[in-house]
C-alpha cells in the first residue's frame, strides 16, 4: 500500500476525554472547532495561514465575540478534521489508501488551496492520488470502498470517476504485462517459470474478478459498465466475473434470501447483475448459473423486465441446462412445489427461437425444408431429454394437473424425442403418484406414448405395468412381436442369401409373417369387444373353465390373460401362432424387465386385480 508523509513537527494533539482533543503548547489555545461530538481546542494562526475558511469563520467569530466555530456535516468527521489540523501545524500526518478520500474532501470543505498558500494540503492530496493511488491497483479498490461513505464530496470531487476509470482500464491490461500483486484475495498458485528459455504467464485472464467482489453493488455496477466500454474483455470473463460476485452476496439460504432485513438489497443485487450479463449468447455465464439467478429473481420479487430478459436469455442456451437448474421454487398463488409454467415458459422460447433460426439457414441456403426440424440436431435431443426428467421429477407432485404435464409434453416436436423411454418413465410416475385419474385422463395421460419408439427394457416393463390401461399393454406387445418378426424375416433372408435360397421359400415367410399378424390383430380386436361387453354389463370378470384345453373363450383374470397375449405375440416369431396346446398358454412365463426403480415385477407370481374396463 501506498503512503506520503506530510510536515516534520512531533505530534502534539492530545485528549482529554473521548470528546475533547487539545494541542499541548505554552501558549494557551485561543479558538474552539467543534466538529460532530469533538471539540478542538487549537491557535488561530496556524488555522488562518491554510484555510480560506476558518479565515472567515473565525472573523464572523471574533465579530459575535465568541472563540467557538460550529462546522456541522463535515465531511470526513473528527478524524478527517484531525489530519487538517495537525497539516496547519505542521506536525506529521500520514496519509494513505483509507484515509486520504476523507483528507481531500475535508480539504476541500476547508478552502485549503493554492490561493491561500503555495503547496497547500488540497495540491499535496491531488499529486499523492494521481502519482500514487490511482496507479496501484489494491489502493484504487480501497479509495472507491472507501468514497462511498463520503458522497457528495467525493463524486464532486471526481475521485469515484478517477478510481473507476483506473480499475477499468488495469482490467484490459494484458496479463503478460501484469507486474503489480493483483489480487487481495490470494496470492498465485504457480509461480512463472521458465521452461527452454520461455516465460510462462500464470495471471489468467480473469485474475480480477474476486478483487472487486468487495465493491458495494452501485460501485460495482459502475465498474462493470466501465470495463465492458472499454470493449478489450470478452463476455466469458465478464460472465466470470458476475458469478464470482452473485456467489460472494447472494445467499443459499432461502430464508435468509427473502427475510426483510435483507431481500429489498438481494433484489436490486439480482436485477444488477441481470442488467451486466453479456448479450451474446456464445460466451458469458453457463446456463445453470443464470437458472440459479432466476430462482432468487423468482424468490426476491425481481421486477418482471429483470425475470423476463433472464428467461430470454436462458432460453437461447436452453440445451445446456440440468433437470437440478430447473427445479425453480413455486410462489403464490401457485399451488404446485416447483414453478411449471415458467419452465413451460423457457421451453416454449427455445423451441420458437431455434425454429426462427433453422428456418433462417433454410432461407439463406435457397434450399426447401420440411415441416419438422431435423432429427439428428443434438441440441434438440438435449432438450427432449431435458424435459421428460423434468416431468419425470415434478410428476409425484399432488399439485401438478394433467393439463400442465401434457402442455409441457407437447411442447418440444416430435424430433426431440426420438425414444420415448424418458416420456414412459415421466407417465408411469405420475400414474403412480396420482392413483385417484379419472380414466379419460389417464387415456389422455397414456395418449402422450407411442409404444412404437419405445426400446426392448421398456416394452416388457410396460407390458407387466399395471397401472397402464389394458389395450395400451396390448399394443405394446402387438408393436414388440413385430418388431421381433421383422428382425427374424431379416436374418432368416440374409441366411437364405448366404444359402442360396430359393424364392418360393421367401415367399412362403412372407405369407407366414403377414398371417402372423393377422393373428395378432384378431387378438386385439377380441380383447377389445371383450371389454366393451364388460363396460355394457358392469359386471366383474369372471372365469370360463372349459374342458377343451385348446379353448380361450371368455373373459380371464388379467395376469393370465396379459401372460397368454403376450405368448400368442411371442410365438409369432417362432411360427407357432397356430399352436393353442395348453402347455403354451397355460404355464409360459413373461420376461421380466424394468426401467423404473422400484417398479419390477415378476409375472410368475403376479397378483394383478381384475379390470372392468379399458381406458
Amino acid at each position: 500500500m501506498k503512503f506520503m508523509k506530510l510536515g516534520s513537527k512531533p505530534d502534539a494533539f492530545q485528549s482529554d476525554g473521548s470528546n475533547i482533543r487539545y494541542v499541548s503548547s505554552d501558549l494557551a489555545t485561543d479558538v474552539a472547532v467543534v466538529v460532530g461530538e469533538v471539540k478542538f481546542y487549537l491557535h488561530k494562526f496556524p488555522l488562518l495561514s491554510k484555510s480560506n475558511r476558518l479565515q472567515k469563520l473565525i472573523v464572523k467569530a471574533d465579530e459575535e465575540q465568541s472563540d467557538e466555530i460550529q462546522l456541522p456535516d463535515f465531511p470526513g468527521g473528527p478524524k478527517a478534521f484531525d489530519i487538517c489540523a495537525k497539516f496547519c501545524y505542521g506536525m506529521t500526518v500520514t496519509l494513505n489508501a483509507y484515509n486520504v478520500v476523507a483528507a481531500r474532501c475535508a480539504a476541500e470543505y476547508l478552502e485549503m488551496n493554492e490561493d491561500v498558500d503555495r503547496g497547500n494540503l488540497i495540491y499535496k492530496i491531488e499529486v499523492f492520488l494521481n502519482t500514487s493511488i490511482f496507479r496501484t491497483w489494491k489502493d484504487s479498490i480501497i479509495v472507491l470502498q472507501t468514497a462511498k461513505a463520503l458522497l457528495p464530496w467525493s463524486e464532486d470531487l471526481k475521485i469515484v470517476g478517477r478510481c473507476i476509470d483506473s480499475i477499468a482500464s488495469k482490467t484490459s491490461v494484458d496479463p503478460t504485462k501484469i507486474t503489480w500483486s493483483y489480487t487481495n484475495n490470494r496470492k498465485l498458485a504457480v509461480q512463472d517459470r521458465i521452461i527452454e528459455h520461455e516465460t510462462i504467464e500464470s495471471v489468467p485472464k480473469d485474475w480480477w474478478v474476486e478483487d472487486i467482489c468487495e465493491l458495494d453493488i452501485s460501485m460495482y455496477k459502475r465498474v462493470m459498465i466501465a470495463i465492458k466500454s472499454k470493449g478489450r474483455t470478452d463476455g466469458t470473463v465478464i460472465g466470470e466475473a458476475l458469478k464470482i460476485y452473485a456467489l460472494r452476496w447472494l445467499s443459499d439460504s432461502i430464508d435468509a434470501l427473502i427475510s426483510d432485513d435483507h431481500i429489498e438489497r438481494n433484489k436490486s443485487l439480482v436485477e444488477t447483475i441481470i442488467c451486466l450479463l453479456p448479450p451474446d449468447k456464445s460466451f458469458g455465464c453457463s446456463c445453470s448459473f443464470l437458472l440459479k439467478l432466476l430462482k432468487v429473481a423468482v424468490l426476491v420479487e425481481a421486477d418482471d423486465s429483470a425475470r423476463e430478459d433472464l428467461v430470454r436469455k436462458i432460453s437461447t442456451k436452453l440445451d445446456q441446462a440440468s433437470v437440478k437448474d430447473l427445479l425453480i421454487p413455486a410462489r403464490p398463488p401457485q399451488t404446485t412445489i416447483y414453478d411449471v409454467e415458467l419452465v413451460l415458459c423457457i421451453v416454449k422460447r427455445y423451441v420458437l427461437q431455434e425454429k426462427s433460426c433453422w428456418e433462417l439457414n433454410i432461407y439463406e441456403n435457397n434450399e426447401k425444408g420440411e415441416t419438422e426440424l431435423s432429427l439428428g440436431h443434438g441440441s434438440w435431443l438435449n432438450v427432449g431429454g431435458l424435459v421428460d426428467a423434468y416431468l419425470a421429477e415434478i410428476a409425484s407432485d399432488p399439485n401438478l394437473t394433467p393439463s400442465s404435464f401434457i402442455e409441457l409434453s407437447r411442447s418440444i416436436p416430435e424430433s426431440a424425442r426420438p425414444i420415448h423411454d424418458g416420456l414412459y418413465r415421466a407417465v408411469d410416475m405420475y400414474l403412480k403418484g396420482h392413483p385417484d385419474m379419472s380414466k379419460a385422463e389417464k387415456k389422455q395421460m397414456c395418449g402422450l406414448m407411442d409404444v412404437k419408439k419405445l426400446t426392448m427394457d421398456a416394452s416388457m416393463h410396460a407390458a407387466q405395468n399395471e397401472r397402464l390401461p389394458l389395450r395400451l399393454v396390448v399394443q405394446v406387445l402387438y408393436f414388440e412381436q413385430i418388431r421381433s418378426a421383422n428382425t427374424t424375416q431379416t436374418l432368416n433372408r440374409t441366411s437364405n442369401n448366404t444359402s442360396s435360397s430359393t424364392p418360393n421359400e421367401e415367399e412362403e415367410w412372407d405369407q407366414r409373417t403377414l398371417q402372423s399378424c393377422k393373428s395378432v390383430r384378431k387378438q386385439m380386436e377380441k380383447v377389445k369387444i371383450e371389454e366393451n361387453g364388460e363396460l355394457q354389463s358392469n359386471a366383474k370378470l369372471t372365469v370360463h373353465k372349459n374342458s377343451s384345453k385348446n379353448s380361450r373363450s371368455g373373459a380371464q383374470l388379467l395376469p393370465s390373460r396379459s401372460r397368454r397375449i403376450f405368448d400368442k405375440l411371442w410365438g409369432i416369431g417362432k411360427g407357432n401362432v397356430e399352436s393353442k396346446s395348453s402347455e403354451t398358454s397355460g404355464s409360459s412365463q413373461s420376461p421380466t424387465t424394468s426401467i423404473v426403480p422400484g417398479d419390477t415385477k415378476s409375472s410368475g407370481s403376479s397378483s394383478r386385480n381384475r379390470r372392468h374396463s379399458i381406458s
